[in-house]
């Protein structure tokens, strides 16, 4: 990771997009050869000199104080991601260069996947800070079937995303959803940019996928802890979920993703479905089912194992 980079892009980029009337710039006519605020200008609205904000804009936030900071995010109307994000491209600075390291491998203790089991009526997937999926409920596994192959280990939803085109399918949004994926993976640059497994994954996709490679360089962070998401299911047909992510204590590098649809839709009916088709296919191991032909909604299920 260049850190130095990362903060020119990133700072660059913030005030790019702010126009002087949307920060209260006075503006006395002429052509303005750069888009959003100049630099002089960011400057003075943050109380700082014009020095010192193009020496912090060059990459150098090795120092800064807080109060710099946090007139800055505001200047440059940050939200509290882009706010975050900027206090830890800072810290990271203050700490100088760090050889890259591993980080264990993120797991699911084995209470948490006692309880994921247990919530057998809501799909829930577990997912590592990099998209790694290190558990599932049975619902979960119906719920995103190419995640969960017949043999080997689950696929890196953050891979999945970019690197396999059942993917594009799969999510109607896909633009969306892969956009946020990298927002995500720019937080934890942002924390951690030594990071090896985080540098080996932020590689290959950039290598692999243009549409990565170009909105990486575009440095957007954003939280994507709640919302929905419209998939198009190859068992039970189009469905839209509405989705919550909830931390684990006791594995901070674990998350517990849940999917609900909303009660009285079709999407709730399609989800009804998925659950008495999981209720009634018998597993040996309760791992991982395939996908059969789908069938026209509301016909019986015919037996057998998802084929993602």
């Amino acid at each position: 990771m260049d850190l130095g980079g990362d903060v020119q892009q990133f700072l660059t980029r913030m005030r790019a997009r702010l126009t002087p009337e949307e920060a209260g710039v006075t503006v006395f006519g002429g052509e303005r050869r750069v888009p959003g605020l100049r630099r002089e200008e960011v400057a003075q609205l943050a109380g700082v000199s014009t020095a010192y904000y193009t020496r912090m804009e060059r990459g150098n936030l090795r120092g800064v104080s807080e109060s710099v900071l946090r007139s800055l995010a505001r200047t440059l109307k940050m939200n509290d991601a882009e706010t975050e994000h900027l206090f830890d491209l800072a810290r990271a600075a203050s700490q100088g260069a760090r050889t890259p390291r591993a980080r264990p491998r993120p797991r699911l203790p084995q209470a948490a996947a006692r309880l994921i089991d247990a919530m057998g009526d809501v799909p829930t997937v577990a997912l590592g800070r990099l998209g790694d999926v290190v558990g599932a409920n049975a619902l979960g596994r119906a719920l995103f079937p190419h995640l969960f192959p017949e043999t080997g280990e689950p696929l890196n939803h953050t891979r999945y995303l970019f690197l396999d085109d059942r993917a594009h399918e799969f999510y109607t949004d896909w633009e969306g959803s892969a956009r946020h994926a990298v927002s995500a993976l720019r937080l934890i640059a942002g924390r951690d940019p030594s990071d090896a497994a985080l540098m080996t994954l932020v590689g290959e996709l950039a290598t692999h996928s243009p549409e990565f490679r170009t909105w990486w360089a575009g440095h957007t962070v954003t939280v994507h802890a709640a919302g929905t998401k419209a998939i198009r299911h190859p068992v039970v047909g189009e469905l839209t979920v509405t989705f919550e992510t909830l931390a684990l204590g006791s594995s901070p590098d674990v998350k517990l993703v849940t999917y609900l649809a909303e009660p009285g839709t079709p999407s709730a009916d399609a989800l009804d479905l998925l659950r008495s088709w999981v209720a009634t296919t018998p597993t040996s191991t309760g791992r991982e089912h395939s996908t059969p032909q789908s069938p026209a909604r509301g016909q019986a299920k015919p037996e057998g194992t998802p084929n993602p």
